[in-house]
């Protein structure tokens, strides 16, 4: 391993030797390494041996001199890794204490590359582009866009042109729907002018006397007559018919560019390939939107983000709706409900790989899989013990985004280093990069607690949906509650929200006002699992084991917003044991005991997704989020038992006592059910099949 570090013009302080302590690698320490002294990174380059350097600011023009050096591997076969430690901790007014930080970043660093997951694909081979607005300003943009898009124009009003330069569409649109190359739009066309007969004389325009014909060729047929001049002058046969029905229409798209003030798609993520200039955007804005819908013509591949196992899943059985905490937290509309195949579905294509969904799923039955939960522990893991070891103390973990989240970081560095009256990344804090800020939860969260984190913080921005801070205040509450429960003092974890840097200063302020929280007297040793309750449980065991205090009932009481942990308690008075309880519980919580009446109860399976008490007929169960503490919570144990009914004929026991009798009261009236009837229901299932035969009172079909 080799690790070339770079004090950027003497900018920032760097100790070479105790990061070679700390890593166990030595540290070549450099001042213009991408100037003067970048001959020292081709030589290095040419080495086979891993190559990190912590400088991101140049990592095009080092990638650049590496491809033109002689020797140098290939990327595929040795990439070179790049961090930041200046914004992130050089340029900081306690940059002098941040050697253990540096040591952290550059340890998680050479960490292997996630493992591939399988892809999705994208098709707009084809180039086919709906411009949908007001003519004039479709029209514009069609002609500057047709270099790339063979353009169709959905007229909203406004002026058509005079030369067939695009197809027009027109009519009422009644749904858009898909995603980059595979657009449908469903229309009306509901007036008189058939457009694409049309010959733009304007003869119909002139002639109409109620002025209800406008340059868009188009009918108001609110304002109309019926005078039907227009189609007297009408030379295009057809052109113009008033008693043409409104059929629906539908065609394909492979890209929108919508221009109306009201975007088709509501949701805080719209589909890729769609793009929407409203009327009043800036003028930056709009080419940034224009410049990446050129870039959209062509086959793309992303990453499937998302793993989904429906054995696991709570949403719905027996055609109940349970959980559905990821549908509805979705910014982009990917996730729906199929409660008649007790399933989410997931559309991939629309997927933006946020992983909210994964973060609020309280079984694990979907899963964030690039990267996947094993290879973010163990980067957590790592950064927290080179952190510890290098000499560092009470790590703060400060989680954002790789987009906006990794920009307001860098402007944060550069804000310190010129603004007195910011003072930068404070050095016990480790910045950490993910996917998406929404992608890690509960689990992962109290494992870097358990793994000794002090603190645990979020970052968001605008880039994030409304909705992604509210369900991750709610799994904050709950980690919260299970560590003040266990007797871990101070506040562990905290959701850090900044626009851009406008919002510096306060967001200074408001980290450097955290004092750090207590965390474990021992750091644990496990590692993150693939499966989230494994590695929930595994945290839970080692807060509980090193707990400072333990409740004197040995019960934390949970949030009931989020809580994916607690009991259930039963009223035994309407308890029947009828066991529907059981086959709707989706995580094996509940159980029947085939020896006995008994319905017994898992807790540490419990997900408290509420399928249970929504399918009892008598409403006889009630969530209670907590946790329980005691080692039973892993055993089966007993909630509810009731002696059971025996046969009056035989003296077999069958069913329960309670559920026998409150059969025979509900049928006590119904006619079919009088007499030797009754009795018979008081039988177990052979004795009522010997009584029907033997019995002289019973009509055969031999009597009829």
């Amino acid at each position: 391993m080799t690790i070339l570090a770079c004090t950027c013009n003497r900018t920032q302080p760097i100790d070479e030797a105790a990061l070679a302590r700390a890593l166990g690698e030595p540290v070549a320490l450099h001042h213009a390494l991408c100037r003067r002294e970048a001959a020292a990174f081709q030589r290095a380059a040419r080495d086979d041996a891993p190559l990190t350097v912590a400088c991101t600011q140049e990592q095009r023009l080092f990638a650049e001199l590496a491809e033109a050096t002689e020797g140098v591997p290939p990327a595929d076969v040795r990439p070179i890794r790049f961090v930041n430690v200046r914004e992130t901790g050089g340029w900081s007014r306690d940059a002098r204490h941040a050697t253990p930080k540096m040591a952290a970043l550059l340890a998680a660093a050479r960490l292997p590359d996630p493992e591939p997951v399988p892809t999705v694909r994208y098709d707009s081979g084809r180039a086919r582009l709906l411009v949908i607005g007001p003519l004039e300003a479709a029209q514009g943009l069609a002609e500057r866009l047709a270099d790339v898009w063979q353009v169709t124009l959905l007229g909203t009003g406004g002026a058509l042109a005079q030369a067939h330069r695009f197809p027009v569409l027109a009519g009422r649109v009644m749904g858009l729907t898909g995603w980059l190359g595979a657009f449908t739009l469903r229309w009306v066309d509901d007036n008189p002018i058939a457009l694409d007969l049309c010959t733009r004389c304007n003869a119909c325009v002139a002639a109409c006397p109620d002025g209800a014909i406008g340059l868009d060729y188009q009918v108001d047929l609110n304002a109309c007559r019926a005078h039907r001049d227009c189609v007297r002058v009408c030379e295009a046969p057809g052109a113009i018919d008033f008693a043409r029905e409104a059929e629906p229409q539908q065609a394909e798209f492979d890209a929108v560019l919508d221009l109306r003030p009201a975007p088709a798609f509501t949701q805080h993520a719209p589909p890729q390939g769609y793009v929407h200039l409203p009327p009043g955007l800036d003028a930056e804005a709009r080419l940034a939107r224009l410049w990446v819908l050129r870039e959209l013509v062509g086959t793309f591949d992303k990453p499937r983000f998302f793993r989904y196992q429906q054995r696991l899943c709570a949403h719905a059985r027996n055609e109940k709706v349970g959980c559905q905490a990821c549908v509805e937290v979705c910014s982009a509309s990917a996730i729906r409900s199929d409660a008649e195949r007790q399933r989410i579905v997931i559309e991939p294509h629309l997927c933006v790989g946020c992983g909210a969904c994964s973060t609020v799923c309280p079984s694990g039955a979907l899963t964030f899989a690039y990267p996947d939960p094993a290879h973010q522990g163990r980067a957590l893991k790592t950064l927290l013990a080179t952190h510890r070891a290098a000499g560092g103390r009470d790590a703060a973990l400060l989680l954002h985004s790789q987009g906006a989240g990794q920009r307001l970081l860098e402007d944060w560095g550069r804000a310190a280093r010129l603004d007195t009256g910011v003072h930068g990344v404070p050095a016990r804090v480790i910045p950490w990069a993910l996917w998406h800020t929404a992608s890690t939860g509960l689990e992962l969260w109290l494992a870097a607690i358990a793994w000794g984190a002090s603190q645990v913080w979020l970052l968001l921005t605008d880039e994030e949906a409304p909705q992604y801070a509210e369900a991750l205040r709610a799994q904050m509450a709950v980690a919260q509650a299970i560590l003040h429960g266990l007797g871990y003092r101070g506040e562990h974890l905290r959701l850090l929200q900044a626009r851009d840097a406008r919002d510096l200063a306060a967001l200074d302020a408001e980290v450097r006002s955290l004092a750090p929280a207590q965390g474990v007297a021992q750091p644990a040793t496990f590692a993150a699992l693939a499966d989230k309750r494994a590695t929930l449980e595994l945290a839970l065991e080692h807060l509980i084991a090193h707990a400072p205090v333990r409740p004197a009932d040995g019960v934390v009481a949970l949030p009931a917003a989020g809580a994916p942990l607690g009991t259930l308690q039963v009223n035994p008075d309407a308890c029947t044991l009828c066991m529907s309880c059981v086959g709707a519980c989706p995580a094996g919580a509940l159980q029947d005991n085939p020896a006995a009446p008994q319905l017994r109860f898992i807790e540490k399976n419990c997900v408290q997704c509420g399928l249970c008490a929504r399918t009892c007929p008598e409403k006889a169960i009630t969530l209670q989020p907590r946790l329980w503490l005691d080692a039973r919570r892993r055993e089966p144990r007993v909630l509810h038992e009731q002696p059971p009914f025996h046969c009056v004929r035989c003296g077999k026991p069958f069913g329960t006592l309670k559920g026998v009798e409150t059969m025979l009261a509900r049928l006590s009236a119904h006619p079919m059910f009088q007499g030797a009837a009754a009795e018979r229901l008081r039988m177990c299932g052979d004795c009522r099949v010997i009584d029907l035969h033997t019995s002289s009172h019973e009509v055969r079909i031999t009597d009829l």
